[in-house]
């Protein structure tokens, strides 16, 4: 017997499993300061990752444009899809680094906290506009003759 996805239980888990967090968190004393060393660590451990990043973003693309090229017509449905593809995987990762700078600037857990809730929440709704997307792109050359 298969399993069936239920989203509204799986988001009240979710949501149940968030709310059991925040309450664990607020036992804690969320005010308590990061070390400025500790800060200065991440930061620079994600600028060195964000420049690591752009060199193979950089490679990447370059790949890409040359693989476009030697694609003839009946290609160009793929390359596109595959593009939109990556495209969505970069704002994914731009928006992860995002979130690593501003949680190497955090002063304090609570701060923490609540710029992870507030990212979650961007994914989300990213997440749905990416699932619009996508199918616009590759569905828009299917059974067409070249």
């Amino acid at each position: 017997m298969a399993a069936t996805f239920n989203p509204t239980a799986a988001a009240n888990q979710a949501r149940n499993a968030y709310r059991n967090v925040t309450a664990q968190l607020g036992l804690l004393a969320l005010d308590t300061a990061i070390p400025e060393a500790v800060g200065a660590l991440a930061e620079k451990t994600v600028d060195q990752t964000r420049e690591a990043y752009d060199r193979s973003k950089d490679a990447l693309e370059a790949s890409i444009t040359t693989f476009e090229r030697s694609f003839d017509a009946a290609g160009w449905g793929a390359a596109a899809f595959n593009r939109k593809i990556i495209d969505i995987a970069q704002r994914n990762v731009n928006s992860g680094f995002d979130l690593a700078n501003s949680l190497a600037g955090a002063k304090n857990l609570a701060e923490i906290v609540e710029l992870q809730a507030a990212y979650w929440r961007k994914q989300f709704s990213a997440l749905t506009a990416e699932a619009e997307e996508v199918p616009t792109q590759g569905g828009g050359r299917r059974g067409r003759a070249a």
